[in-house]
């Protein structure tokens, strides 16, 4: 659990890297043809290979080195993988500053430990605190800009369900148009669901 000590990104890297180092290499993940070890190695390349970087965000050409670095990581024993996922970036690179590390890893961190999760069987959904709730809330717009967004036709709005309704904020018009779909769920579930995993959130979808 988060504290004033370890912040979300922290505190979900390591209980990411703890069940990872559980389940082993060759477990699904809620990453579409992804196992535990590829998103090991996604994490470590993410932490600790800034120059394979570009070819995850932009692709085309920048793709090639990025898929030659990964491959080559892969190849790695799980157990060090592992390790490096715990430990974070290094010191000399920028996601390893606290407050960078905040912005930056905080929602890819607790994304991750769900498609871990969300893949075992029984698996339920997690209460979070309120502050991490918060955090991950005012993510949600960031995050649907990312294209995985479900298809829906018209408008989409998302709106909170763990405040009082019609509380200040509770409530996000991301696409305008009629009719509209509103997606209704704790945040995290409505970040799980606008990052296109919507077979795992736990929301309501109502169409006006």
């Amino acid at each position: 659990m988060p504290t004033a000590a370890q912040p979300v990104s922290q505190s979900e890297r390591a209980a990411l890297a703890d069940l990872l180092e559980q389940l082993g290499p060759d477990e699904p993940t809620r990453c579409e043809g992804w196992t535990t070890r590829d998103l090991a190695t996604h994490l470590v390349v993410r932490d600790r290979r800034p120059d394979a970087m570009p070819g995850v965000v932009l692709g085309g050409p920048l793709a090639g080195w990025t898929a030659k670095v990964s491959a080559r990581t892969a190849q790695r024993p799980f157990g060090e993988l592992v390790a490096e996922v715990r430990s974070g970036p290094p010191a000399w690179v920028p996601t390893s500053w606290a407050a960078v590390d905040r912005v930056f890893n905080t929602v890819e961190m607790v994304v991750h430990h769900e498609d871990v999760r969300r893949a075992q069987p029984d698996w339920a959904p997690r209460e979070l605190p309120r502050p991490v709730q918060d955090q991950l809330w005012a993510s949600v717009p960031l995050m649907a800009r990312g294209g995985g967004v479900p298809r829906t036709a018209g408008g989409l709005v998302v709106r909170r369900s763990d405040v009082p309704d019609g509380a200040a904020g509770s409530e996000r018009r991301l696409r305008r148009g009629s009719p509209a779909t509103t997606v209704t769920g704790a945040p995290l579930e409505v970040l799980l669901w606008v990052s296109g995993r919507p077979d795992v959130a736990c929301v309501d979808l109502t169409v006006d």
